[in-house]
């Protein structure tokens, strides 16, 4: 069972959500909250496995709430509910330990696709939306520690990693490298490892960050 915590400052959203999430019989609203800190409040109480987190709310919003979230020990895997013309909040999000994003207009399949896809550890890496996103946001900031970490990066490490930044899937990768599946999970695993990151989203940002990706929509 798949247990979820909603937040948003609108009653009506958090309705809808846990409406759809109800016919699921795999997942389980186990609570909600109106604002970050109250999240923040929750999610120690609680311990859901994932958290729907708006990103635009009163007194603690969705930034600060996922910095100190991922701030706990062993976090709930967040994902940011946003609209994308509006949220700029969203890249500094997933720099926070955000696992990825959700469009507030997306259909109930990509709701609960999303929480799966987050339950089960991985990363809501939507090819256009989030090159877009990245590609938007990236740039204002090169961190020169993470630059100098990709130098402990193979060839083939910094390879798998600019075609992570880009949107591909494991299968993606392999079928384009000449790979097995196993392998560039193998190469993923490292990469993460040395960069000291938790997920495909963060290995996003510090791609496009150390500029060995640039931004742009391919």
């Amino acid at each position: 069972m798949i247990t979820v915590l909603l937040v948003d400052d609108q009653p009506l959203v958090r309705a809808g959500l846990r409406t759809i999430l109800h016919e699921e019989a795999d997942i389980k609203v186990i609570g909600e909250a109106a604002d970050g800190g109250e999240a923040i409040v929750v999610a120690a109480r609680l311990r859901p496995d994932v958290i729907l987190m708006d990103v635009r709310m009163p007194r603690v919003d969705g930034l600060e709430a996922t910095r100190r979230i991922n701030a706990s020990d062993s976090p709930p895997r967040v994902v940011i509910l946003t609209t994308f013309d509006l949220d700029e909040y969203v890249y500094e999000a997933l720099k926070a330990g955000a696992c990825g994003f959700l469009l507030k207009d997306a259909g109930a399949d990509e709701l609960v696709r999303a929480v799966r896809v987050a339950a089960a550890g991985d990363a809501l890496l939507a090819p256009s939306v989030t090159r877009r996103l990245i590609a938007r946001f990236s740039g204002r900031v090169v961190d020169r520690a993470q630059a100098a970490g990709l130098k402990s990066l193979t060839d083939r490490e910094r390879e798998v990693l600019s075609l992570i930044a880009r949107g591909m899937s494991n299968g993606e990768i392999a079928e384009k490298l000449f790979l097995g599946e196993t392998t560039v999970k193998t190469h993923v695993a490292h990469l993460l490892d040395k960069l000291d990151l938790r997920d495909r989203v963060q290995a996003v940002v510090v791609a496009y960050e150390s500029g060995l990706v640039a931004p742009g929509l391919n």
